[in-house]
């Protein structure tokens, strides 16, 4: 590779190419990325579904297999799709640290940054650089059986922790800090972060957590206790969910709804802080209420603001009114 190709702006796109819509998107933002002078960089699989060949596009385009590190040199990825698309996105880059751009096809959206109406601006702010990156906290997940490490990974929204089978629930108990809290029989148990707040944790009856915040959050799915309510802990705290050993229902652990583990009884899953955060790609800096209320069409009629008078505060010398 010569030194003006080592140079070149790289831009990893992911898409969801089993929709026509999102193949089209990513089709442009192919065409007009390489017509900057940018080098994009596809795996394979949707390399082929989107017809791209590296001559295809001149700077050639750069096809690379799913397991070799499809984000390492990219100034960013440009994700195609909903949110499912994006946290396949953060799984394939969570070792490259590679800030990761949302354009939503999808429905919520929470993830995004960007709506497909919204190409040509989306791909002018890539261009000029015109945007700025947030870190996002991550979990770190472990899996124990019989005290011996046999799963690993990480999980940007959420770790949930379910029962297996419909007909049993799942008997389990929840320890802080290494401090047991309560024994549970119910449907599962959610671990997320802020940035997962708004999704599982949200549906679970959960508090929705601004991002800046920085907290693990514990919600109990349909608990059959007294004590079973959604708790907010530090983001040093250390959280574990035991299956208890003797029960009947097995379970099974989802991370970010995309990999799952299976859990016999007698299984440990600890939660912690991820020692890796996950970048998300800002092009404006609106308020987290603002995307609240868009994202879930939230009725604000009749809100008038505070005034000039409320918000300003008197000083000393201000006459009484």
């Amino acid at each position: 590779m010569t030194t003006d190709e080592t140079d070149r702006r790289r831009v990893l796109l992911l898409a969801h190419t089993g929709r026509d819509e999102a193949r089209e998107v990513a089709r442009s933002f192919c065409k007009a990325l390489a017509g900057h002078g940018l080098v994009v960089r596809l795996i394979d699989t949707e390399a082929v579904d989107l017809g791209v060949t590296p001559a295809t596009f001149d700077p050639p385009a750069e096809i690379v297999a799913v397991d070799d590190r499809p984000g390492e040199g990219c100034e960013l990825a440009v994700v195609i799709g909903g949110d499912g698309s994006i946290l396949r996105a953060a799984e394939l880059t969570h070792a490259t640290g590679t800030p990761l751009l949302g354009v939503n096809l999808g429905h919520v959206g929470f993830l995004a940054e960007a709506e497909y109406e919204d190409v040509e601006a989306t791909i002018d702010a890539i261009v000029q650089r015109r945007y700025s990156s947030e870190d996002r906290l991550t979990i770190d997940v472990a899996v124990f059986r019989d005290k011996e490490l046999v799963a690993s990974t990480f999980a940007l929204n959420e770790a949930s922790v379910e029962k297996a089978a419909r007909e049993r629930m799942l008997e389990v108990v929840v320890e802080v800090d290494g401090r047991p809290l309560s024994r549970w029989g119910c449907d599962g148990v959610v671990c997320a972060t802020p940035t997962g707040s708004t999704a599982y944790n949200f549906s679970a009856g959960g508090p929705i957590v601004w991002p800046g915040v920085e907290a693990l959050l514990i919600v109990p799915i349909s608990a059959h206790a007294l004590f079973a309510r959604p708790m907010v802990v530090a983001p040093t705290s250390v959280l574990a969910v035991e299956v208890i050993a003797g029960t009947e229902g097995a379970g099974v652990l989802w991370c970010d709804g995309r990999r799952p583990f299976d859990l016999p009884p007698g299984a440990r899953i600890e939660v912690r802080r991820g020692a890796r955060p996950v970048r998300l790609v800002r092009l404006h800096q609106a308020p987290f209420t603002d995307r609240l209320v868009a994202k879930f069409d939230l009725p604000v009629e009749g809100w008038r603001g505070a005034s000039e008078r409320r918000r300003r505060t008197p000083g000393p010398g201000d006459a009484d009114v």
